[in-house]
């Protein structure tokens, strides 16, 4: 991880609610995109990113049993965060998010460290992950840090694939 870095792990605020604690102690509350204080552009999907959809309950009622998250931060911002959760023998991941002016300064690589951490702590066999199929930059930085496709699947609806199922063994 970047030294400038610093990551979060999903824990209980000791009153039952999940909330997130940084590595300091701090508490993050959720950022919503209408306070990230910039309009941030997002790549145009068919079928849309259910991500526009998502809410601070919402990710915090599946923060529950062997799921978590990781919000990275820098100069006590949240920058980044992702979402992981076991499946089978596996962790997969999904909902990785680095704010426009964070990207390609190695936040999303710390984030996916972090997860590829958990799932070894959780002693899982491997890493999944889907990517859309109009999203090559994020194919390429999957691909680049191990990951190999291992499947296609179409969205509802849809009759050609819209996203590739992506996995690194551990």
């Amino acid at each position: 991880m970047r030294e400038d870095l610093r990551y979060a792990s999903d824990l209980t605020d000791g009153n039952g609610r999940r909330s997130i604690e940084t590595r300091a102690g701090r508490y993050v509350q959720p950022l919503h995109l209408s306070q990230a204080g910039s309009t941030i552009p997002m790549a145009v999907l068919k079928p849309s990113s259910g991500a526009h959809d998502e809410t601070p309950e919402g990710i915090a009622g599946r923060l529950v049993g062997r799921q978590g998250a990781v919000i990275a931060e820098r100069g006590g911002v949240a920058v980044g965060c992702v979402l992981y959760r076991d499946e089978g023998e596996d962790v997969y991941f999904g909902r990785l998010a680095v704010l426009p002016d964070h990207r390609r300064s190695g936040v999303a690589e710390a984030l996916v460290d972090a997860v590829e951490a958990a799932a070894r702590a959780r002693g899982a066999k491997g890493v999944l992950l889907g990517v859309r199929i109009a999203l090559t930059g994020n194919q390429r930085l999957f691909t680049r840090l191990g990951y190999a496709e291992i499947s296609r699947d179409a969205h509802p609806g849809f009759s050609e694939p819209t996203s590739i199922n992506m996995r690194k063994a551990l």
